[in-house]
């Protein structure tokens, strides 16, 4: 039997048709860069300090006095949170009395801020969090809200993988890229912190699900040589192309429900691409569809300028496939064999830990020194080297060693940068960026692994279900965030060390360089070091009828 590269080896590696899917699926993504992280700014908290009414009845000086001053970052601020007992400091003003040197501003009573807060305006006009005054008791809303969009990204990664092997990588992809910005567009207009974060939950059950149809719809469809280079410097480029923009809109719409429209409206330039993207021959052929696999085969041949063979696809060659047809594949395939199981506990634990990292550190560029527009912008722009060195590196070099590579690149520095003495700001942001490099090129490559060691039967399942176990980890990551309000290295040494850990994980994984992607399960490679150890006389027989799976694997 011949694959599925053999069959289309006649359309060459990168004609017009390539060329069309690998530019039109890349531009696909482009609004997942500035969705996916749109809450960086939408829920971005301005200095604040409880407000004072007009009618309280204080003096100038009392008035400048009411907020008592609280150590933070070794100065003293205004407090965010508290005030002085207004009707204490009424009486003052009345009877003449100056704050400092005739009342003891120390002793005085404080109370929570009644009459709500003051909001700078130096930053943001309006967030979410100025409109629904997510400060002080209320401040677990914000990384809520970020979490729970990770957690419909989260569902959308288990539903979609399912979905599209069922129904198609190209239905899939459209329907979710409408669910993205059509709930995107019902945000604008919410009236509560609940609504808001409801249909945030939507917008990333549809952002995950078109970007994982994407990105498997056209590995399927490109030639080897090509694939690593869409997976790449492609869809990965694009989505920081995106991801750039996001501050650019951002510095110049400042008001929350302006900017997120802003990012919704392009959402609708992706319609005419459902007239020219086609369906993935491969799972058509996996599905049984020769004739519509042939006829995209051969429209592809006509953009090519290529004339294809009388038979392109031979139902008698396609056997094989076709008995795969025959069974039903569900998640728990993923589970069927020692071999996929092992591959699979991996792949879940070096995602999730990635996740963590590369959006622990994204979300956290508010937090660093300097202009945050020009920070996040920096941590955007850092993607793009870091793409184009996972390129190179997934081109000229074994799959496993480039990741665990970079891992150990992305976790060392994360741990060295509580050395750095805390006037070197500016070393201490170097090192972030330095460590989101690391990190960014190996959540690069790990798309390209995870999809080169699954067969095609079951490949956008187990793409899908690695993609959901990450977004356990970006689930957790704004509470990693959160954490540097207590140390503010410890987010960075917890990221550094898992992800020094994952790095060594990843040298246990099968080497998928210069392997021709799987059709089934049981051409899948066997993972380095597991080694499979027959029991008795039966297992006797068994290795001799399977002795590639018995064969004990050097590390």
């Amino acid at each position: 039997m011949r694959d599925y590269e053999e069959v289309s080896a006649f359309l060459g590696e990168w004609g017009r048709f390539q060329r069309l899917v690998f530019f039109l699926l890349s531009a696909s993504i482009v609004p997942n860069g500035f969705n996916g992280l749109s809450i960086v700014f939408l829920a971005g908290t301005p200095a604040h300090r409880c407000a004072v009414p007009r009618g309280a009845n204080l003096s100038g000086e009392w008035l400048n006095a009411s907020i008592p001053l609280e150590l933070r970052g070794g100065r003293e601020e205004p407090s965010r949170c508290r005030r002085y007992r207004l009707a204490a400091l009424a009486n003052f003003s009345a009877l003449g009395l100056r704050p400092g040197s005739d009342v003891e501003l120390g002793e005085l009573e404080q109370e929570p801020c009644l009459d709500g807060w003051e909001y700078s305006r130096d930053v943001y006009r309006s967030t979410i969090v100025t409109e629904w005054n997510l400060v002080c008791d209320n401040d677990w809303k914000g990384p809520l809200s970020t979490s729970l969009f990770f957690v419909g990204v989260l569902l959308g990664s288990f539903i979609s993988g399912q979905l599209s092997d069922k129904f198609g990588r190209k239905n899939v992809l459209f329907a979710t890229m409408a669910m993205q910005t059509g709930f995107s567009f019902v945000q604008v207009f919410s009236t509560s912190w609940e609504m808001f974060s409801v249909f945030f939950l939507l917008v990333g059950m549809g952002q995950i699900s078109n970007y994982v149809a994407a990105f498997v719809l056209g590995t399927e469809i490109l030639g080897k040589s090509i694939r690593v280079l869409f997976c790449t410097l492609g869809v990965c480029i694009f989505y920081a192309f995106g991801y750039m923009l996001l501050p650019l809109f951002a510095y110049f719409i400042r008001d929350w429900r302006m900017l997120l429209l802003a990012l919704t409206l392009p959402g609708l330039l992706c319609i005419p691409l459902w007239w020219v993207i086609p369906e993935s021959p491969r799972w058509l052929i996996s599905q049984g569809r020769f004739q519509e696999a042939e006829d995209i085969l051969r429209k592809a041949a006509k953009i090519n300028g290529i004339t294809p063979p009388d038979v392109i696809l031979d139902p008698s060659e396609l056997q094989d496939v076709d008995s795969q047809r025959q069974q039903t594949y569900t998640i728990l395939d993923l589970m069927k064999t020692r071999n996929i199981l092992t591959i699979t506990i991996m792949s879940v634990i070096l995602w999730m830990i990635i996740s963590v990292g590369y959006f622990g550190l994204s979300l956290d560029t508010p937090n660093l020194h300097g202009d945050v527009y020009l920070n996040c912008f920096l941590s955007a722009v850092i993607e793009v080297p870091a793409y184009i060195i996972s390129w190179l590196l997934l081109r000229n070099l074994p799959r496993r060693y480039s990741m665990a590579a970079a891992l150990f690149l992305g976790g060392c520095v994360l741990l060295f940068i509580q050395l750095v003495p805390s006037q070197f700001r500016a070393v201490s942001i170097l090192l972030v960026m330095l460590g989101k490099f690391g990190i960014t090129s190996a959540f690069s490559m790990v798309y390209v692994y995870t999809a080169e060691l699954y067969p095609t039967v079951v490949r956008n399942m187990g793409v899908g279900a690695s993609s959901m176990a990450s977004r356990l980890g970006s689930i957790l990551s704004p509470y990693f965030v959160y954490l540097g309000a207590y140390d503010r290295f410890l987010p960075y040494i917890l990221m550094g060390s898992l992800t020094v850990l994952s790095g060594i994980l990843t040298l246990f994984l099968p080497e998928s360089y210069g392997m021709p992607l799987p059709d089934t399960i049981e051409q899948m490679l066997l993972v380095k070091g597991l080694e499979y150890r027959p029991a008795s006389t039966r297992n006797s027989k068994d290795e001799e009828e399977n002795p590639e799976i018995f064969k004990s694997t050097a590390f």
